[in-house]
């Protein structure tokens, strides 16, 4: 393996402008290390060798014209395959749309685009990104690249293992309740999931469109502020997009307020309860205050997202019906042809979360249980965005535990755990930063997560410094 693979965006840039190497020479590269790794970790579902090079090449020819497009342009780098690529196929990970072609792009993937980055290929998810392990893809599982034997976290798992795996310099995920920060905490990579609305959702799959945001995976804090400089912003194609106004950062010492909640017995594993405490010791080392704080209930948040992620899940994909895109299945008539296709596409999450999203939205239950989850997030957000006037940063933990053994039985109220320690954020529509913190015993990653007020994603990259996490890229 070349070893200028795991380098940063600014590295590579610095070695173009050298000429060390070209775009087409460091794509290439990566082409080989995915070929090498995907036995082993399976993050990819496409892998687009013509298209990438054909990118590169483009790249090189304005360098050597001395006209390059900025940071990005020749930069490798892949997408969760929720997000829609012309003339490239777009599954979900799901039989539905397992040779869905789409004929337009993702407004971030134009953006990617017209900034000259290289797109190496899609990456594996949970089907339409419902799950916490990437072991609900019906296109193939996801490993962790630190120990084969355990998942990846999900859903953006693909996202996340390519990164961490050196097969790709960044990558996009989507995150509506955590699927970026659990799984860049399980493969020990940094992932941002944004203030809604920074980033336009335009092209991309929905599963709860209130709740969902694109974000970013990368190795270094550095490399995510420049991607992100290329994709915020308002976009006219997506209503909930916002003008991307960043705050600044104090030049005052930090206010960090530590959630005590996940303190308490039980909450989360050991070795994450010492991780959270030794992180809090380091901003204090570094002249932070930090003061104890209480969220409402992080599992009635979380019985909350539960609700209205399905129910918004149930309206999202009513579209799928197997008449004007997607998987056919056979039937005599219109219901039995709904029926066929669906029931035969559909993974067994999907269907679950269907049954139950319709459930809480029927008769008498929208009031007794939508409506009172909706009031339950309202009462977060409130309560956060308080919190927020009196610290600066907001520090949990990223998941409860390290990454844990791919074919576990796990019941889907354990699996829908995995997002206790990330919904509140989700639902406040803060930006929140899941940040690598070594690894344990077992060599497996271990993560904090820090929140901040909306817009504050410098904030958030700037506070890795702090807590003494290496600038350095790294990789495996």
């Amino acid at each position: 393996m070349h070893a200028w693979i795991n380098r940063s965006i600014k590295e590579h840039q610095a070695a173009f402008a050298a000429g060390e190497y070209t775009s087409r020479e460091l794509t290439s590269a990566f082409l080989k290390r995915i070929e090498e790794k995907e036995p082993s970790v399976g993050a990819y579902l496409t892998v687009d060798a013509e298209g990438a090079l054909r990118e590169a090449d483009a790249s090189d020819a304005r360098r050597r014209l001395g006209v390059p497009l900025g940071p990005l342009d020749g930069i490798p780098y892949a997408l969760k395959d929720t997000f829609c690529t012309v003339g490239l196929r777009t599954t979900c990970a799901s039989r539905m749309l397992e040779h869905y072609v789409p004929p337009y792009d993702a407004e971030a993937v134009s953006r990617l685009r017209r900034a000259g980055a290289v797109l190496l290929g899609k990456l594996n998810l949970d089907e339409f990104a419902m799950g916490s392990s990437t072991e609900h893809s019906a296109l193939g599982n996801t490993r962790n690249p630190y120990n084969s034997d355990c998942v990846a976290g999900g859903s953006s798992g693909g996202s996340a293992a390519a990164v961490a795996a050196g097969e790709c310099v960044f990558s996009l995920g989507t995150d509506t309740g955590g699927s970026i920060r659990q799984p860049a905490a399980f493969c020990g990579v940094m992932g941002l999931k944004p203030t809604y609305g920074a980033i336009s959702r335009y092209g991309v799959i929905a599963l709860a469109s209130s709740l969902d945001c694109v974000g970013i995976l990368s190795r270094c804090a550095e490399d995510g502020e420049i991607v992100l400089s290329v994709l915020a912003g308002k976009d006219e194609k997506d209503a909930t997009s916002r003008a991307y106004l960043p705050s600044s950062i104090p030049s005052r010492p930090l206010r960090v307020a530590l959630v005590a909640d996940f303190l308490r017995d039980g909450m989360i594993a050991e070795e994450i309860r010492a991780l959270l405490l030794e992180s809090a010791e380091r901003f204090r080392k570094k002249g932070a205050q930090v003061g104890e704080i209480s969220l409402p209930s992080p599992m009635r948040a979380l019985a909350a997202y539960s609700v209205l992620t399905a129910a918004e899940a149930a309206s999202e994909l009513g579209r799928y019906d197997g008449i004007r895109y997607g998987f056919a299945g056979a039937g005599e008539d219109l219901e039995n042809r709904y029926v066929s296709s669906r029931g035969e596409s559909f993974g067994r999450e999907v269907k679950r979360r269907i049954l139950f999203g319709t459930y809480v939205m029927t008769g008498s239950r929208r009031e007794e249980i939508y409506n009172q989850a909706r009031r339950v997030r309202g009462d977060v957000k409130a309560s956060m965005e308080k919190i927020l006037t009196e610290y600066d940063l907001i520090l949990a933990p990223a998941t409860p535990t390290v990454a844990f053994a791919a074919g576990a039985q796990r019941s889907p109220a354990e699996m829908y755990c995995s997002d206790l320690c990330t919904v509140c954020g989700s639902l406040a529509g803060l930006p929140s930063l899941s940040v690598p913190m070594g690894k344990n015993m077992e060599g497996l990653p271990m993560a904090v997560q820090l929140t901040a007020a909306p817009f504050s994603e410098s904030l958030l990259y700037h506070a890795t410094a702090l807590l003494e996490v290496s600038h350095e890229s790294s990789g495996i």
